[in-house]
């Protein structure tokens, strides 16, 4: 339901404008019938002066922002962008192999939740499990950060926008007390004009400053949603790490295979031949089958 919700959102947002903008020009040509007089809404906006062509033209660049937020957290906000199935299946049989060099190297080449997250465990695997688990939750929470950040965007829409038709307002109202005090009622319609671009205005800052609000609590829960899936994936994939093994290891740009553990000839490491033919430990190439590893004398454990 919530999938159908985001993915239709952005088109109920558009239909709910037209709608908007027609209902306002039906209204006025309805309220302009008896008096033989059509005022469309570009007219009224271009009477307003330039300081309300400003302020309109501000209302609609906030839409246009508003709009291009909600398709890109509608496209960007599911599960399988922050953690890929792919990328999740390809990374999981890399670490069962014990190849963790590979898949800091996956991380790099991926950009996205898990892979950033993912990346900065492994680079602190060989200080044990605490240190590692300390790097999930510090990058979790900065990559979580960013996300919350862009959704944010549409509450502050949703805020701006109503102070930005209020000030329409109070100039409209500003003009249509200058014409009364002016001309008094004997021209009812130049101040029926100005009290059209005081409602014009109250009406469209409302219209923008509803559904960013509506759409920034529905993508703040769905990105909570989203954000602890990829961090059960990213726990999941790091459950069955031997960190007592890997003391000292270096993960990363400046790898470094570590010292060996005592009773550990060269460090025994799982390799799988269906996926790799470089040993986990120094990252040079091997043949499949081959004990120990040719380069550093590291015990490989091969796998079918």
């Amino acid at each position: 339901m919530i999938q159908s919700i985001r993915r239709s959102l952005p088109l109920l947002i558009f239909i709910a404008m037209l709608a908007l903008l027609g209902g306002i020009g039906f209204a006025q040509e309805e309220a302009a019938a008896p008096a033989k007089h059509e005022q469309s809404v570009i007219k009224t906006i271009m009477e307003g002066g330039p300081l309300i062509m400003f302020i309109w033209l501000c209302i609609i660049g906030t839409s246009v922002v508003m709009v291009t937020l909600i398709i890109q957290n509608a496209l960007s906000l599911t599960k399988n962008k922050l953690a890929p199935p792919p990328l999740v299946e390809a990374l999981r049989q890399t670490l069962e192999s014990g190849n963790y060099q590979e898949a800091w190297a996956t991380c790099q080449a991926n950009k996205n939740y898990l892979a950033n997250v993912l990346k900065a465990a492994l680079t602190r695997i060989g200080r044990g499990k605490e240190a590692v688990e300390g790097a999930v939750a510090e990058h979790g929470l900065r990559e979580a950060t960013i996300i919350r950040t862009r959704n944010s965007y549409l509450s502050v829409i949703g805020v701006v926008s109503p102070m930005i038709g209020l000030l329409g307002t109070v100039i409209g109202m500003m003009g249509a007390f200058a014409v009364l005090a002016g001309s008094g009622m004997t021209d009812p319609r130049a101040l029926s004009g100005k009290i059209s671009e005081v409602l014009l205005a109250t009406a469209s800052g409302l219209f923008i400053a509803i559904p960013a609000f509506v759409s920034y609590y529905i993508f703040r829960n769905i990105s909570q949603m989203v954000i602890v899936h990829a961090d059960d994936v990213v726990n999941s994939l790091l459950i069955d790490v031997p960190y007592d093994e890997l003391t000292g290891v270096q993960i990363g740009e400046n790898f470094s295979a570590g010292v060996a553990l005592p009773g550990a000839v060269g460090g025994a490491r799982k390799v799988s031949m269906a996926l790799t033919t470089a040993c986990p430990v120094c990252n040079g190439a091997v043949t499949p089958g081959v004990n120990p590893c040719p380069h550093c004398g590291a015990t490989l454990d091969w796998a079918a």
